[in-house]
């Protein structure tokens, strides 16, 4: 009965953290295992006291503190530097700024609001369609949950207790394969479609635009400079990063108002709090999935199927792919990885690096397709366009996502290289 009501619960839309809690429950009242009651709210608090996860809302506080203080102009301009002179110039300047953004941001949703507020309407008035200009940047949103520091990779990592700092490592390669893709992408719509030339900046201007960026810049070198040297931990290097998205903000950019602090606490702290919740009941579940002896059974039945670890993700690729499509990716992930890692782990020998990253740029790639398709959503609304518009213009950047999905599951190498 349990599995139908659980089923149910997430087909109403009801929040994927009330359906983690209120199954566990019915669980344990079905069992009239009761003494289970007793320690339900103990194994809550249990699952979120973890170290690893105060780095969520600090990496929530820099991206706030990121878009308040006018860091997002600067990294766009000196993206144009590098590439702002090659034919659809612009596009490749908004591949390359999603880039930098992901780097600071960590999230799929928030990137892709930001970006399509900056970047949509200047591509349409240089000659770009509208629905690949919001495309494009929904598609460079896909490199948040990537390239680190990713907040889903910090999520991964705590319920599959492994270091969050090698997580953020082994997402790199993959990221930057991600990034090689899309450009490819944009290179062959460019042909067809004959794309307008960029301009390249003058050197004076091309120094400035950079010298203005390097502030911003440390952002990202604080984050990943600190965990690559062994300097600090995730948690501490968000920390760094946060106060020095604040500094530069207000003392160098000076587009960050000290008074406007305790609203972007606030949005921080609701933000972060929904997150934490959903860890906690996810760890009730988890309890709940144990007592069922779920991922044995699980793995009996997929291993009858296949004893190769590469047509195991595949298969693994596949469920994701509608699990996504149904429910949010960071809510999935919580959700999937206590049943899928253990199969992974014990009966293909897989590594919990290379699972993480294959299975959370899968589901966040349900960000973009619909029904639920929030990123689709956000870029069509900051874009001022129409969710199909962009989905004709998007499938060629989801065809690349589904090809390094395939090489990231065929050759562990491509995650584990920085490890």
């Amino acid at each position: 009965m349990t599995p139908f009501i659980f089923a149910f619960k997430l087909l109403i839309a009801v929040p994927v953290a009330i359906v983690l809690a209120m199954t566990s429950i019915w669980y344990i009242w079905e069992s009239d295992n009761v003494v289970l009651y007793d320690s339900f709210a103990q194994k809550m608090f249990a699952g979120i006291e973890n170290y690893g996860l105060l780095a969520i809302p600090l990496f929530m506080l820099t991206g706030e503190l990121m878009n308040e203080g006018g860091m997002t102009k600067r990294l766009i301009d000196a993206a144009r530097v590098f590439v702002g002179g090659f034919r659809g110039g612009l596009a490749y300047i908004n591949l390359l700024a999603n880039m930098f953004m992901a780097a600071i941001i960590g999230s799929a949703p928030a990137q892709i609001a930001v970006m399509s507020r900056a970047m949509v309407p200047t591509m349409e008035k240089e000659g770009y369609d509208r629905g690949f200009a919001a495309a494009s940047t929904a598609a460079g949103g896909l490199l948040a949950p990537v390239i680190p520091p990713s907040m889903i990779f910090v999520i991964y990592g705590v319920l599959a207790q492994v270091p969050i700092g090698d997580m953020f490592l082994a997402g790199i390669v993959p990221g930057l394969i991600l990034v090689v893709m899309f450009a490819t992408v944009i290179t062959l719509i460019g042909l067809k479609q004959d794309f307008p030339r960029g301009t390249w900046m003058r050197p004076t201007e091309a120094g400035m635009a950079l010298l203005r960026c390097l502030p911003a810049a440390l952002i990202p070198l604080a984050i990943i400079g600190g965990i690559l040297f062994g300097i600090a931990t995730p948690t501490e290097s968000a920390a760094v990063a946060s106060l020095i998205a604040f500094l530069v903000g207000w003392l160098v950019y000076r587009e960050l108002d000290p008074k406007s602090l305790f609203s972007i606490f606030q949005r921080t702290a609701i933000n972060a709090s929904m997150i934490i919740f959903m860890i906690a009941a996810a760890s009730v579940f988890g309890w709940v999935v144990i007592y069922e002896a779920l991922p044995q059974k699980l793995a009996a039945l997929i291993t009858a199927i296949t004893d190769n670890p590469f047509l195991f993700l595949l298969i693994v690729n596949l469920i994701l792919l509608f699990v996504g499509m149904l429910i949010d990716g960071i809510a999935a992930v919580i959700l999937i990885t206590p049943i899928l890692l253990p199969i992974a782990m014990n009966s293909y020998d897989i590594s919990p690096f290379q699972f993480g990253v294959v299975i959370c740029l899968n589901l966040v790639l349900g960000l973009l397709t619909p029904p639920v398709g929030i990123g689709l959503y956000i870029a069509a609304s900051m874009g001022d366009t129409s969710a199909g518009r962009i989905l004709r213009s998007l499938w060629p950047f989801l065809i690349a996502v589904a090809v390094v999905l395939v090489m990231l599951s065929y050759f562990p190498s491509l995650s584990l290289a920085l490890i």
